[in-house]
């Protein structure tokens, strides 16, 4: 980039000292700017460690929470990855920069639309749907990878079907970070750390 924005680097400083080595994942987050997807009452807590508030009741994830979900998908360049609940589209961005194609699916039609703005002048790999994204993206599967961004009692059977073997999905399962993989047509489901997020809620938003 030829011009970084204020707190950018505090940012990636920060990442690294918190155990982000990856360096790809490191790129790709530099690479987005992240004040496009925060409200602009909020701009100055855009690369604060927060979650920030936005339409719909949401909030944008922390940039450590995207980084460890990021590094821990383990994501190659020709992968195709689907990401569950859109919200601002800032993790999507930041996914686009790291695989082939990003497809990712919102229950609510106005985070959407905002985020499909948002992305129109950043990233030409993304895609995105109006849906209940328990069921993915039947349709586009398999997907070489899958990220889940809103936490879940069990992993929803209906994304573990849309992986190809060696595929791998990672979601915060009952307060864990969780990876399950497909292996020799078997799911093995690995517990990593400690995690919250804002439940997933079920359903397709008619309202908003």
């Amino acid at each position: 980039m030829s011009f970084l924005e204020p707190g950018l680097v505090d940012m990636i400083m920060r990442l690294r000292s918190r155990g982000i080595s990856d360096t790809s994942v490191l790129r790709a987050m530099e690479a987005i700017p992240r004040t496009v997807f925060v409200p602009n009452a909020l701009k100055m807590q855009s690369y604060d460690e927060c979650e920030i508030p936005i339409a719909c009741g949401q909030s944008l994830l922390a940039p450590l929470t995207v980084a460890i979900l990021c590094q821990t998908l383990q994501i190659a360049p020709n992968h195709k990855v689907l990401h569950i609940g859109t919200g601002s589209g800032y993790s999507v961005a930041v996914l686009s920069k790291l695989c082939t194609r990003v497809y990712s699916v919102e229950r609510y039609k106005t985070l959407r639309d905002e985020a499909e703005e948002r992305l129109r002048n950043l990233c030409r790999n993304t895609v995105l749907r109006h849906g209940d994204g328990r069921f993915g993206w039947r349709g586009q599967a398999p997907f070489d990878r899958i990220m889940v961004c809103g936490s879940v009692r069990v992993m929803p059977t209906a994304l573990l079907e849309q992986l190809p073997p060696r595929g791998r999905m990672v979601a915060v399962v009952d307060g864990k970070l969780c990876v399950a993989e497909r292996t020799g047509g078997r799911i093995k489901e690995t517990t990593v750390m400690d995690m919250q997020l804002p439940a997933l809620v079920p359903g397709k938003s008619l309202a908003l």
